[in-house]
């Protein structure tokens, strides 16, 4: 376990609209409001066609081989995640949500893109004098893993 002491700053409520990339957006807000760490909540729609990463293809398999679900219909979602700088200062949304229609129900990750079907709210909870940034690190190929 690694872990680190931050203090609450700032809370931003924000409403995404059709169309809106929820990580797009968050990156977006995140630079323009010098938003560097931040846990954040969501709920709201997600649209058809939006893309999210489900799992990876054999569990501990090197290369990971991830498995991308596209919802073929709109969602409910509800989300949870997390914003962090990288080794090079930028924010890095980490955000995965609950999709569900009917008896359809997928869990993951939303950095592939996910479209916002109507619309969907954020609250952004920011973290002050925190010392954690992502980077890359050996032994998990292709992630930017969190560094307290």
């Amino acid at each position: 376990m690694k872990y680190s002491q931050a203090s609450l700053g700032r809370v931003f409520v924000i409403r995404l609209e059709d169309g809106d990339i929820v990580h797009e957006c968050i990156e977006r807000f995140a630079r323009e409001q010098d938003v560097s760490a931040a846990g954040l909540i969501a709920l709201g729609d997600a649209d058809a066609g939006s893309r999210l990463v489900a799992g990876t293809e054999e569990g501990r398999a090197d290369p990971l081989v991830f498995v991308e679900r596209i919802l073929d219909e709109a969602h409910e979602i509800a989300g949870v995640g997390t914003i962090f700088p990288d080794d090079q200062g930028n924010p890095v949304p980490h955000v995965h949500m609950a999709f569900g229609r009917k008896e359809s129900v997928a869990v993951g990750c939303i950095r592939p893109g996910v479209k916002v079907w109507h619309v969907m709210e954020i609250i952004v909870v920011e973290l002050r004098d925190s010392t954690a940034i992502r980077r890359f690190e050996t032994g998990l190929p292709g992630f930017k893993l969190l560094n307290p």
